[in-house]
């Protein structure tokens, strides 16, 4: 199975486009060592041909172009994106779905009813899509016990699962959290047994998840923030980082000690938000992700299991 890194930074992208902080302004100015990022996205394959994207976001273009196996070229209109898997219905990972709109071809959408929903009313990207290409929706099973494979996705079977999270913030039920409006995924190469599991948006490991993950040979997980107050002590919201979706690598109960719970022989941090100390590759707080065998996601990083 390949798994390729088409964007590992959370919304906005790294350096964010209106942010001064540190490491923004440092990536601008050359003053620190580090990589610029867009929003993140991955693809998979199990044949090296035919990819399953994760997540459509408003870098999708860029990354198209920077990762030659999803244009193939073999026809005057092609592309070896054979299937779109949307975690949730967040900004940073739907807007992309608008940049993919030219041709005849449906897009192949597979996505919980939570997520159809908010799509086609609070955020209706799936209602305008109807009227260029087109789709075809494909209700995603989330009891973590239904596995369900993607046409043209050859040797790839997948098992997702809800996980607790609130809704984007233009959906109709914005404050009533529903299952489905979040999701984790187990992707399976069938041939060979080995599985990666993939949540950018996993806030927390609730009781029904070590069942799942304890199956992966490699870990990708939310990577937004390293302390719970990181944008409270920026000044840059009043919000704790757990009071919107996000576990914070480090502290009690943080990402770190939760991550040395499990035996994969990859941990990978993905969705890193432009204010995290550890998108230096320098840093104290990198180190201490290296000390636990944790890796940070970067864009074009290729994983194969």
């Amino acid at each position: 199975m390949h798994i390729h890194v088409l964007g590992a930074a959370a919304g906005g992208g790294f350096p964010q486009w209106n942010c001064n902080c540190f490491n923004c302004d440092g990536l601008r100015k050359g003053t620190i060592k580090a990589t610029k990022r867009t929003q993140s996205s991955i693809c998979v394959s199990g044949d090296g041909v035919n990819w399953v994207l994760f997540n459509a976001s408003p870098d999708v273009l860029q990354q198209i172009q920077d990762f030659g196996p999803l244009q193939p070229g073999r026809a005057i209109r092609d592309s070896g994106i054979v299937a779109i898997v949307l975690i949730d219905a967040q900004i940073d990972h739907t807007t992309g779905l608008l940049m993919l709109r030219e041709g005849q071809v449906k897009r192949e959408i597979y996505c919980t009813d939570m997520v159809y929903q908010d799509l086609t009313s609070g955020n209706p990207l799936l209602n305008i899509l109807g009227h260029y290409c087109g789709i075809n929706h494909h209700q995603v099973p989330t009891d973590g016990k239904t596995s369900f494979e993607v046409a043209g996705a050859t040797n790839l079977r997948f098992t997702a699962v809800a996980l607790k999270s609130a809704a984007p913030p233009y959906s109709p039920h914005r404050n009533d959290p529903h299952p489905g409006d979040t999701i984790g995924v187990l992707i399976e190469e069938i041939s060979t047994g080995k599985k990666c599991w993939y949540s950018p948006g996993l806030g927390e490991i609730e009781p029904h998840l070590p069942a799942l993950m304890n199956q992966a040979d490699c870990i990708m997980v939310d990577g937004t923030f390293w302390t719970n107050t990181e944008m409270i002590d920026m000044g840059l919201m009043t919000k704790t980082a757990r009071s919107i979706g996000h576990n914070p690598q480090s502290g009690e109960g943080g990402m770190i000690e939760k991550l040395d719970e499990f035996d994969a022989s990859r941990k990978v941090l993905i969705h890193i938000n432009n204010t995290n100390p550890i998108l230096r590759e320098d840093s104290a707080e990198r180190a201490e992700l290296t000390k636990h065998g944790i890796e940070v996601a970067y864009d074009g990083m290729d994983i194969i299991l």
